[in-house]
């Protein structure tokens, strides 16, 4: 049972009126919330009243990044070093399953998913449509980088992408449309940014269409695009099925369209990915099998799976 002993310094009872009846990791979500706008200028400050019905992106641990499968399993974040980034209009990228992706903007690279993910890291924190605050030196440590000017260059072109972008996601009769993120500002000053992501990115956060990313294991893979996109590929499936070179090739939006050069950049992808994760890759004539065991949520959808099928 929550007291008023748990209330924290300088709430009024009307603010921890509504935080009593949640659960206790909304309501640690709720207080974190407040201490960022209680820390805000005076002029700046946004109401921090909980709504009813709070829209939220699941807390996963702090040890892995949660990413739309979406995401994941189409080139919407491609396997190409960013000085090839071409501007898509209207494109219809490459998605497995019966997820329709179409893209406007200056491609995104794997790069750009380290900031997305590491921004609805913070955001999951937060109601989504609520500002999310952080410095940019913390920020960049985060996902692996240094606290040169390149860097604060590199994250705010990074950031200007996901805003610029227009992103038209379909799957299961659910349609997300819009900006990857739907604003920031920076404080030159202090170097504090604040961030926000549209509420409707919950749409891409079903039961089973989101995937947990093991981060140490990612930013391992730093500056290998394909090995990342792979990573995060086989990350959203419990059990990969095998599947065509040409397929991959597709799905990972690679700028090499020759399917013998490709297979080459793909076997050696998959041996960074085995040195630094231990999945395992086999190629079998055109055929890719991918071995990997699943986590502990994937193990219990495979039971269900199974269980399912008997009745």
């Amino acid at each position: 049972m929550t007291t008023n002993s748990e209330r924290p310094k300088g709430m009024t009872a009307e603010e921890w009126g509504p935080l009593k009846d949640m659960s206790p990791d909304l309501r640690r979500a709720f207080i974190s919330m407040w201490e960022t706008m209680k820390a805000t200028p005076p002029h700046e400050t946004i109401p921090v009243r909980p709504p009813s019905h709070p829209r939220q992106l699941p807390l996963w641990p702090d040890a892995v990044r949660g990413a739309p499968n979406s995401f994941l399993r189409s080139a919407i974040f491609a396997a190409i070093q960013g000085k090839t980034r071409k501007y898509l209009d209207e494109a219809l990228l490459g998605s497995q399953g019966n997820y329709a992706v179409k893209f406007t903007g200056a491609q995104l690279d794997q790069a750009d998913l380290d900031t997305w993910e590491q921004v609805a890291h913070l955001a999951r924190l937060h109601p989504l449509g609520n500002i999310c605050m952080f410095r940019g030196n913390a920020f960049l440590t985060s996902i692996g980088r240094s606290n040169g000017k390149q860097n604060y260059r590199w994250l705010h072109k990074s950031l200007t992408r996901l805003v610029a972008c227009a992103v038209e996601i379909r799957h299961d009769k659910k349609v997300f449309t819009g900006s990857l993120v739907s604003s920031f500002i920076r404080d030159e000053e202090t170097g504090l940014y604040k961030i926000t992501l549209d509420p409707d990115t919950l749409k891409l956060f079903g039961a089973s269409d989101w995937s947990s990313i093991e981060w140490d294991e990612r930013k391992r893979l730093k500056s290998k695009p394909l090995a990342l996109w792979l990573h995060g590929y086989i990350s959203s499936h419990a059990d990969p099925i095998p599947i065509k070179v040409e397929t991959l090739m597709k799905l990972s939006g690679s700028n090499t369209h020759e399917k013998r050069r490709f297979k080459s950049a793909l076997k050696s992808a998959a041996a960074d990915l085995e040195k630094v994760t231990g999945i395992r890759m086999v190629f079998d004539g055109g055929l890719v099998l991918m071995m990997k065991e699943p986590t502990a949520v994937q193990t219990r959808h495979l039971v269900r799976k199974k269980v399912n099928q008997k009745g």
